[in-house]
């Protein structure tokens, strides 16, 4: 498949929607409720809305054009929402990007999207100044996670070391988040071409060893927040006085899907977590009455099993759901028991948003990911991986999704897209690589590509961690893996080829390589060292036949089996 111009779709049915005319129309519409509430703090819908245009204003005044880049590099907070909303308000690209990526991801993103400006937390500044020479990057805007709270909570924070600081350099082309705030909030009027103009580039796990950009255009992000609305289809949350616990990522594209759908469009609040910590999770819960939670299977998990539990109520709670990974049976089944309200499931990708998901007003079915999702036109696929043919109900078979509105390529990627996606009845597909069943007018989830390993509800991509490990100087050729693990889903093991001569070459060492170079949850917790790997005929890398080989591995009680290997 040819490279396509940037900007262009290969799905030619278009309709002219845009995300921001949900953002416009909650202004209008709930203008004096509370869109967000952060560190405490409330922020109406209007005074959300002006501090978007501000910030968009300021960002025009810095010479950031329409078509242009700007690196999210923040975790959830107010500042998340008035940089992302405030960058494609004048038709530039949002780049979030997660806050614990490292210095060499950093680069390398910035580097394939052309970024040149990067909002940061102050204590990632350093890493960011660290890059520039060998990035795009031309200016920083800084920000503090406690900069939205007034002086006198700022200060009790840092002289209690509740907030975390890092250390700033003033200089040129280096603004301060709040200083831009103070720009009026009249941010120029530009005409968007919604279906066409990419609004958000946001990056996953590459095959080939590096992160693969997925753009998304106005008219995409639109349709998506529409996913939430039919979900919520006959319940109060339709109503907009719903009070969520908001622990998503707001750099990935479900929590931003979420965000524009559950809060902006239909109105209710999201009490914003910066970090994700038990007790604070739950003491918002019982101090704000909220109905709505959003965890990924472990985090469940970790709920379930605190001591503390009972000291707080939670009675208010109706609605609860999962993602980022299968939601194991028994902890579906005990927090039904523990505390009356099922957990409804949904299950997505960058590439093609929400693919499936059990509505609200629905009772979810046990191990089941609920139905397709047809907003916008929709389409999906069971299919045999080999033949690309259908398979009958109850067989296994690889999940396809396609839709009008969906950018089907990879930002500089003509390979990875040519392998990614296909053309059937005249539509193109994404090929997801995960195989899924359908069962009694349910989908189930049956497995995911030996390429994917999923880590604490992370996906991680085999290959980016390879490339990593093979770049050591000692290293010949690496295989890694995702070890099956209750708790955290899979635990990643590396198998290593040392190139002949090599000596002193411990898995401490290849660890600190990783760690040094990869995000901390894609480091390998083992690294067992072998002479050889299992490949195809053709030279290919038979990951799959090392994942059967630990999975043989396994006790009867799901533990791992450490054997030979080492961490």
């Amino acid at each position: 498949m040819a490279e396509v111009p940037f900007g262009v779709m290969l799905n030619t049915k278009k309709e002219e929607r845009s995300v921001l005319a949900i953002l416009d129309e909650a202004t209008g519409k709930y203008a004096e409720r509370a869109a967000l509430i952060y560190l405490g703090k409330a922020v109406t819908f209007a005074r959300l809305k002006e501090l978007i245009d501000r910030f968009a204003t300021a960002l025009f005044d810095l010479e950031v054009k329409r078509g242009d880049k700007v690196i999210i590099y923040v975790p959830n907070s107010v500042q998340f929402v008035i940089a992302f909303y405030g960058v494609i308000e004048i038709g530039a690209a949002a780049v979030p990007i997660s806050p614990i990526y490292t210095p060499v991801e950093v680069r390398y993103m910035s580097q394939d999207c052309g970024a040149e400006t990067i909002v940061c937390q102050d204590t990632n500044f350093g890493y960011v100044k660290e890059i520039m020479p060998q990035s795009p990057l031309k200016r920083i805007i800084y920000t503090n996670l406690a900069d939205p709270l007034p002086w006198w909570k700022k200060l009790v924070g840092f002289a209690f070391d509740k907030v975390p600081r890092g250390r700033v350099e003033k200089g040129e082309n280096i603004y301060y988040f709040l200083d831009l705030l103070k720009y009026p909030p009249n941010p120029p009027k530009i005409e968007i071409k919604p279906s066409e103009e990419v609004c958000r580039i946001l990056y996953t796990g590459g095959t080939t060893g590096l992160p693969k950009g997925v753009t998304a255009t106005y008219t995409q992000l639109y349709y998506t927040a529409h996913d939430m609305i039919e979900m919520c289809r006959g319940t109060h949350i339709e109503k907009g006085q719903s009070r969520f616990v908001y622990t998503l990522p707001l750099f990935h594209a479900l929590g931003q899907t979420v965000f524009t759908g559950m809060i902006l469009a239909l109105g209710n609040t999201a009490v914003i977590m910066p970090q994700v910590q038990v007790d604070a999770i739950l003491e918002c819960i019982q101090r704000y009455k909220a109905d709505l939670f959003f965890g990924v299977p472990m985090l469940y998990r970790m709920i379930l099993e605190n001591d503390r539990l009972e000291q707080y109520d939670l009675k208010s709670l109706r609605y609860c759901w999962s993602g980022g990974d299968v939601l194991p049976e028994a902890i579906f089944e005990q927090w039904q028991k523990k505390f009356g309200v099922p957990i409804h499931q949904l299950y997505g990708s960058t590439e093609g948003e929400l693919h499936t998901y059990t509505p609200l007003s629905k009772k979810p079915v046990a191990g089941s990911v609920g139905i397709y999702a047809t907003v916008g036109g929709r389409k999906q696929k069971l299919l045999n991986p080999d033949t690309l043919e259908p398979v009958p109900d109850k067989t296994p078979g690889e999940l396809l999704v396609s839709a009008p509105f969906l950018v089907n390529r990879y930002l500089n990627k003509p390979e990875e897209t040519a392998t990614s996606f296909v053309e059937i009845d005249g539509d193109t597909y994404y090929r997801t690589k995960d195989i899924l069943m359908m069962k009694d007018g349910e989908l189930h989830f049956v497995d995911r590509s030996a390429d994917v390993i999923k880590h604490k509800a992370y996906r991680v991509a085999a290959a980016e961690v390879e490339a990593v490990l093979q770049d050591h100087p000692a290293v010949m050729a690496a295989c890694v893996v995702g070890v099956p693990d209750s708790n955290v889903g899979e635990r990643i093991k590396a198998f290593v080829v040392l190139k002949e001569g090599a000596k002193g070459v411990s898995s401490n060492d290849l660890v600190r390589w990783c760690r040094e170079r990869l995000t901390s949850y894609k480091v390998p917790q083992y690294i067992e060292f072998r002479d050889m790997l299992p490949k195809s005929k053709v030279g290919k890398l038979l990951r799959r036949e090392m994942r059967e080989e630990e999975r043989m591995k396994i006790a009867p009680k799901g533990e791992i089996e450490n054997g030979s290997s080492q961490s």
